[in-house]
Parts: structure tokens; sequence; C-alpha cells
């Protein structure tokens, strides 16, 4: 009789264990203010480390616990506001974030991450959108020029209306070797991006230009590096 009520009570434990864990997958598409997708977005669980990240379709999927009738998704991106859904009996979660341009202002890029700016140690000059949007230029580069202290650029052959620029990181390291920084958009590597980037679609720039490029990139960050934000980045 012992036996029988203590197996019992072992599978009413396991039953009760297994309906505390159980979990539902709630979907979406998380897209920006102009109806384009958005990919990268976090997606956390508020109160939780359960989180997800949306693909390049701007879809995520993440678990939630199917009795919690509270839960709450905190939807949030670099340059958007920053969003709260409660799931309750949702599957299916829609949404588009807003731009926080104020935002832009206050955030630099460095390698993988992006920190306070009163928080940043090394050598780092910025440009926001805001700074170049009225310029009548045909390249980010052109935008650029004069605006980023430490950084030169100039047309590679010299001849007006040229769209080539040279852009050096305090004037370069070598006389014999290529000085050309690394550029890095949207966490890609990009050759040259100033010169086939349009300067409308840019959110930031950042450069690094010190020691600490080295650190975050290796020996291809030895001539400084160009991270560039898109707007839809």
């Amino acid at each position: 009789m012992k036996r029988h009520f203590l197996l019992l009570w072992l599978v009413l434990c396991a039953s009760i264990g297994l309906a505390a864990a159980q979990t539902r997958a709630v979907t979406g598409v998380v897209k920006g203010s102009d109806g384009e997708t958005l990919p990268g977005v976090t997606v956390v669980l508020k109160g939780t480390t359960n989180g997800a990240s949306t693909g390049i379709d701007g879809g995520y999927t993440i678990n939630v616990p199917t009795d919690s009738k509270s839960a709450t998704l905190r939807f949030s991106f670099i340059g958007y506001v920053s969003q709260e859904v409660a799931v309750g009996d949702k599957t299916s979660i829609n949404i588009s974030l807003v731009s926080d341009t104020q935002s832009l202002d206050d955030v630099v890029v460095i390698g993988y991450q992006a920190v306070q700016r009163r928080d940043v140690t090394g050598a780092v000059s910025s440009v926001s959108a805001q700074q170049i949007k009225d310029i009548p230029v045909n390249s980010a580069a052109e935008a650029l020029q004069g605006r980023l202290a430490g950084v030169s650029l100039s047309a590679s052959d010299g001849q007006p209306g040229n769209q080539s620029f040279q852009v050096r990181v305090r004037g370069g390291n070598s006389i014999t070797q290529d000085n050309t920084p690394l550029y890095v958009v949207d966490g890609i590597q990009v050759e040259n991006a100033l010169n086939v980037i349009s300067p409308q679609d840019i959110a930031s720039v950042d450069v690094l230009k010190d020691a600490s490029a080295t650190a975050i990139y290796g020996a291809r960050g030895a001539n400084g590096v160009v991270i560039i934000t898109t707007k839809g980045g």
C-alpha cells in the first residue's frame, strides 16, 4: 500500500512540474515606422533572461509560459523607442517601432556593441544623420568632409565632382603600405563604404582612431575603423 501511495505521489509531482514547465510559442514581425522590416531587434520576456532577436525578414519566435497571463514582451533596437506589449492569450504579436532620433546623438557604436558616450574611453569621432541631412552632396564621403576630427577625406584624383575619396584616420600609419581604414556597415565589413553608400541612408558614423580599434578588430583596424549605422540597419 505504501509503495502504491509513493508511486502515486511521484507521478503527481512529475505532472505538476511538467505543467509548470510548459510553454507556448509567440511569433511576429517587427517593422519600422516606414513599414520596412527590422532585423536584429531584441525581444525579451520582461523580468527574465529569455530572449530572441528578429531575423532578416523582421520575424521572431519566443517561448512564454503557458500559464502566465501577465507576460510582457519588450522590443528594443538602437535608434528606436523601446516598446512593451502584454502577451495575454495572443500567439502572434506584430509591432512597429518608432525612430528615436534623439537617442542616436547619445549612443556610440564600438565594435559589436553600443555604449553611452560618457562611458567611451577611446578616441572616437561621431557624426549623426541630423548633422548631414541638409547638405547638398552626392556621396557620404563629401557629406562628412571637415566634420570628423582627425579624419581627412580627399578626392583620389583631384577632379571636381569625382565620387572616389581617400579616407585617412590621423594621417595614416605607413608611407609604403595601404592606409585605408576598415569600414563596418551594420556589423558587416564593406570595402570603401563611404564611396558607395548614400548619405540619406546614414543614421550615424563613428570613427575609432586609437589602439581600441586594434583591440576590437585586430590588425585590420590598425588604420582606424569607420563604423556606419544605417537607418535600416
